[in-house]
């Protein structure tokens, strides 16, 4: 198959660097807000004051979700369905929104509708699965700050949402990734914005995608419970077991995003009581980076940025059921900037195959199989 064009990021990974629409990840990171950072994504050049008003007003728009929606994620959570999928669903139902208020579905408004109502279905569905009345969303909070208040109903102080920020636009794009694949399959078969997210959803769901940072904190608490770090990741090097936060397909070196985040968790982490879980998660990472060395000495295997996500994530309170839904709050925008240029690319996507099946076969009548 063709290489398929992207102008929204480059990554390097002989050298671990991660280029967004020509900044530095780092820099739009630790400096722009996540709406910037979806004008960036929309309009492929950042925002200046005019411009960053009327999508912020726009964002605010959508800032709601629809009674038939909300009908359909209370009866998924009554069901027990789980989060990512329930946000799924929630999503896959935004057609019905949309159809009704006559939105552009392949168009700027119709992506800036999926981006706005994704933090609201994740926060209104975990609180239907906590037997938690839904928080109506906060109009004078910014996007990030929106989210946390609906999943706890406090206003979030700046410092948390400060961080939070950091991680979505961390997150918020990197190139041809499963579920970025996923959502370009989909648009280049001139389908549209909701099928092409709820398709990346589905994979976004995957442990070996965004369902990583989850089984990560698990890893660190089973850690944290046992006291012995190496013992304890001997065993699994030993048993072939698969060990979550290291490695990357594209990396030989350390993510350039993990190596961001380390530094955002340190300080989320000096604000809690329980500031000695960071210093285990350090030591975790020396003692695993130290034994992969010796355990796999030819492959090139270092942390990626899912062990740092569970890091950020926990340390902003949010429980591991919440972290693939808070990571595809943020690569939404991505996946909807690739749809963007799938559509003007307007080229159906169909990857070959290396047939691998049995040659030769007969036909031979039931009675003498």
């Amino acid at each position: 198959m063709e290489n398929i064009p992207n102008h929204l990021s480059k990554i390097d990974g002989q050298l671990g660097k991660l280029i967004i629409l020509g900044f530095p990840f780092e820099d739009l990171a630790t400096n722009a807000s996540f709406e910037e950072m979806v004008f960036l994504f929309l309009h492929n050049h950042l925002p200046n004051k005019n411009e960053l008003d009327n999508i912020n007003k726009k964002l605010l728009s959508h800032r709601y979700l629809d009674e038939k929606i909300l009908d359909i994620l209370k009866n998924a959570a009554a069901n027990d369905v789980e989060l990512i999928e329930g946000v799924r669903i929630g999503v896959s139902c935004l057609t019905l929104d949309m159809q009704s208020h006559r939105i552009d579905r392949e168009g700027i408004n119709g992506a800036l509708k999926i981006i706005a109502s994704v933090p609201i279905i994740t926060a209104s569905y975990w609180r239907l699965l906590e037997g938690q009345p839904i928080i109506d969303p906060h109009l004078e909070l910014g996007h990030a700050a929106n989210y946390l208040y609906m999943l706890t109903g406090e206003k979030p102080t700046p410092e948390d949402v400060k961080t939070l920020e950091i991680y979505l636009n961390t997150v918020i794009e990197h190139g041809m990734n499963a579920s970025t694949f996923a959502a370009r399959v989909v648009m280049s078969t001139r389908s549209d914005f909701v099928s092409a997210v709820t398709a990346a959803i589905g994979a976004m769901k995957g442990v070996l995608h965004g369902g990583a940072p989850g089984p990560v904190l698990d890893m660190l608490l089973e850690m944290q419970k046992s006291g012995d770090i190496e013992g304890n990741l001997r065993h699994k090097f030993e048993n072939r077991e698969r060990l979550m936060g290291f490695g990357h397909r594209v990396y030989r070196v350390k993510d350039p995003r993990a190596i961001l985040l380390s530094k955002v968790s340190a300080d989320v982490w000096k604000r809690r009581e329980d500031r000695d879980f960071w210093g285990l998660a350090v030591d975790v990472e020396t003692t695993a980076l130290r034994l992969l060395r010796e355990y796999k000495p030819n492959r090139k295997i270092e942390t990626n940025v899912e062990y740092y996500t569970a890091l950020v994530l926990h340390g902003l309170g949010l429980p591991s059921a919440l972290f693939t839904s808070t990571f595809t709050v943020s690569r939404v925008v991505g996946w909807l900037a690739h749809c963007l240029e799938q559509l003007e690319l307007d080229r159906i996507i169909r990857p070959s195959s290396v047939y691998t099946g049995p040659h030769q076969q007969s036909w031979c009548p039931m009675e003498e199989r």
